[in-house]
């Protein structure tokens, strides 16, 4: 190492573009710029001798043909050498490097936290990190750190590297924060991750993100699922569906893995060697087979374990004699799953589901039986279920909770009693009568109930205090629905196209949606706390409709009704202090409409081309718009909050009383039978009026136009297609006046 001409010793850092020969100019312009940190690491003092510095892959330079005090050598931050100089100089140069990493690695140990779990406030130290990273970058400066990669020039002082080096280190985030991030994703992501640096690597390889080893649907060879295995040994979850050699996998993962507790296989066969492995399997708790083939040259297929807690056989053909002892299971799952014989040892289960499983009714049976803490039983689509089937379970089951028996055609439950029920669906049963109501309703607590596509179901009664929520769907014969149940909050009928009569009584119903029930005429509720009503396209509702809806009705705090296009309503009269939204679009045969609603702030009259006499008193409306009703002859509206009022296109109109004093926009035009009385008593009401559209009025005479002077705010006033030509008067008093259009002439008054 030689001195420089400051009189200190330092290493040479070669720069980026010295590298790529930009910005070199004469060797004496190098030595000049690069005098204060020169190193020379000639061993004997050859000229023709080549010094390389290194550490670990860095790129070495070599600049040969100069004297040594003409070389340029390239050293990493790390410094560490790869060939051998001379002894004397090698032997300083390796004391003194040794000697730096040494103090700037403690150096960093004390400015860098040691985190040794990942911290709830991460972000914080982050933050400082990155604070203390700017820091940092001011004291050395924006000159001395380059975008092309960390070029720096000599200002005759180490302490920029070290700084440098301390930023680097802290751009790179701490291995614990490193595993929380990894945490999130899968084995490729991870794999993907491993390649980026050394740290990745380390981080992604740690054994706690690998304790669900996925390789469902992986193509994997036998010595690398072997390699994994002895890498990660205590994974606890392992998925090998659909993958080559499934089963000669699945045996070294219950051999190698000691601590497996979830096994996922399928897609294969799987023979009898690994069912007597199992027990080997000390801490399994959850088994699932998919689609696979057992038994296929056994008698019994046995099922022994005495921790598994969950086991599920989907989608799979047993050709032999499913044997199933495990004391501690709770869940059992053989849907779709043809199994010729079953028997089941497993007192502690709670959930058993064979749905569309190919399966003896007898089979069932002693299943069931055998599990006296059953409380969810799952018999869908098993055609040899019946009734006694289910009398004998439930004798044994007391505390059967939920029952799918729906696809059952075998199924009435007229003689079946469960009084511990809670849910029950019965989907296209087709022996479910109205007499089977009577022996639901000795489900006292019942929550659930789901009847649908039945054929023969022609009414439901039922008084039960618990029920939740009902769904009545495609029941062809159903024609009458009467609940009473205090906590009913969710209602479905749908496609039930012979429903005349419904009566409902519940005090916690919000919303109730009854459309498209053509034959509906009836319609009783008495629900305190229902909110919204759709019964759209019910086109046999007759105007009794009216008196359920308004006060004393059954519907105290009714915010929105929906009757569109309930097209025998004729006559709509409602009375409710709480209804906010009404909507009548499509209503073509209403003639009259009677509103005493005043919180109504929205009112949908789209289509109702026959209304003739309309009330609105009072109304919470802001605006209405009646558009063009040919026939409206009557209008009667009462609104304190009323803004504007568009009557374009009434022609007939000829009784109107508005008494809104609010009203600053009134649009009449084209309202021909509109007269001078009509105008005066709403000017009189109406006293803060700005626009006034009159256009095609010929009723109006002069006595209307004078009454105009009671609008000191008028500022546009539209007279077109009128016989009123002396505008004089209203000049006079209406001093706020700007845009009048008269039947002769446009003024524009400023």
């Amino acid at each position: 190492m030689e001195k420089d001409e400051s009189g200190g010793f330092g290493p040479r850092i070669r720069s980026t573009e010295a590298e790529e020969g930009v910005g070199l100019g004469s060797q004496s312009e190098s030595q000049s710029q690069l005098s204060d940190t020169r190193h020379d690491v000639a061993g004997n003092g050859n000229g023709d001798d080549e010094a390389e510095v290194k550490t670990g892959d860095v790129q070495h330079f070599h600049q040969s043909g100069t004297t040594p005090s003409q070389g340029i050598m390239e050293l990493n931050l790390h410094l560490g050498l790869r060939d051998e100089p001379s002894s004397s100089s090698s032997s300083s140069l390796i004391t003194t490097a040794l000697d730096t990493e040494k103090c700037d690695r403690e150096h960093l140990q004390n400015k860098r936290s040691k985190v040794d779990s990942f911290p709830l406030d991460w972000g914080s130290h982050l933050d400082n990190e990155i604070c203390y990273l700017s820091h940092t970058c001011e004291d050395v400066g924006l000159d001395d750190l380059s975008a092309a990669g960390g070029t720096m020039k000599d200002e005759g002082n180490d302490n920029i590297t070290t700084a440098l080096e301390d930023s680097e280190v802290l751009m790179d985030l701490t291995d614990d924060l490193l595993h929380k991030v990894f945490s999130f994703l899968d084995y490729m992501d991870l794999c993907q991750a491993s390649m980026v640096c050394r740290q990745w690597r380390a981080a992604s390889s740690h054994e706690d993100l690998w304790h669900y080893l996925n390789f469902e649907n992986r193509q994997i060879s036998m010595q690398q699922f072997e390699d994994i295995c002895c890498r990660y040994p205590n994974a606890t979850s392992v998925n090998i569906y659909n993958t080559p050699n499934m089963h000669s996998l699945v045996m070294k993962a219950i051999s190698s893995l000691r601590n497996l507790e979830v096994l996922i296989l399928g897609k294969g066969k799987i023979a009898e060697t690994f069912f007597q492995a199992l027990t080997d399997c000390h801490m399994l708790r959850s088994l699932t087979i998919n689609d696979a083939t057992l038994g296929n040259d056994i008698q019994e297929i046995p099922i022994y374990h005495d921790r598994l807690r969950l086991l599920q056989v989907v989608g799979c053909l047993i050709f032999s004699r499913v044997s199933i002892r495990c004391p501690q299971l709770e869940t059992l799952s053989l849907k779709f799953s043809i199994i010729p014989e079953l028997a089941l040892n497993s007192p502690l289960l709670r959930d058993l589901d064979i749905a569309s499983c190919h399966i003896s009714d007898a089979a069932i049976q002693s299943a069931a039986i055998s599990s006296p803490l059953l409380e969810s039983l799952n018999i869908s689509n098993c055609w040899g279920v019946c009734d006694e089937t289910l009398r004998n379970i439930a004798l044994t089951c007391r505390n059967l909770h939920v029952l799918h028996a729906s696809h059952c055609p075998n199924i009435s439950l007229v003689s079946v009693r469960l009084p511990m029920l809670t849910i029950l669906k019965l989907h296209s049963c087709e022996r479910i009568t109205s007499a089977s109501m009577a022996a639901i309703a000795h489900s006292s607590i019942l929550e659930v109930l789901e009847l649908g596509n039945s054929s023969v179901l022609t009414s439901v009664s039922l008084d039960l205090p618990r029920l939740k929520k009902i769904r009545l769907v495609h029941c062809r014969k159903f024609v009458d629905l009467n609940l009473r149940c205090s906590m009913l909050s969710s209602i479905t009928v749908s496609n039930c196209p012979a429903l005349q009569r419904i009566n409902i009584t519940s005090s916690t119903l919000k919303k109730l949606v009854l459309q498209k029930q053509e034959k509906l005429t009836t319609l009783a509720l008495e629900c305190q706390s229902l909110e919204e009503v759709d019964l759209t396209e019910c086109v046999s509702l007759t105007d009794s409709i009216s008196e359920v809806f308004s006060d004393g009705g059954g519907c105290p705090v009714l915010k929105s009704l929906v009757l569109n296009r309930c097209e025998s309503l004729t006559a709509v009269g409602l009375c409710s202090s709480s209804l906010i939204s009404l909507s009548l679009a499509g209503c073509h045969a209403i003639t009259s409409l009677e509103l005493k609603c005043p919180y109504l702030e929205q009112v949908s009259l789209d289509g109702c081309d026959h209304l003739e006499r309309t009330s609105f008193v009072p109304v919470g409306l802001r605006s209405l718009n009646l558009g063009i009703f040919p026939k409206l002859n009557a209008l009667d509206i009462e609104a304190p909050q009323m803004v504007s009022l568009e009557l374009t296109g009434c022609g007939v109109l000829s009784e109107a009383s508005i008494n809104c004093p609010l009203l600053t926009s009134l649009d009449a035009s084209f309202c021909s039978q509109l007269k001078d009385d009509c105008l005066l008593a709403t000017t009189a009401s109406c006293p803060v009026i700005e626009s006034l559209v009159l256009m095609s009025c010929p009723s109006v005479g002069s006595d209307g136009l004078l009454s105009l002077r009671w609008l000191p705010n008028l500022t546009y006033l539209d007279l077109s297609y009128t016989f009123l030509v002396n505008l004089q008067p209203i000049f006079k008093s209406c001093l706020h006046l700007k845009v009048t259009y008269s039947s002769t002439s446009f003024l524009l008054l400023s």
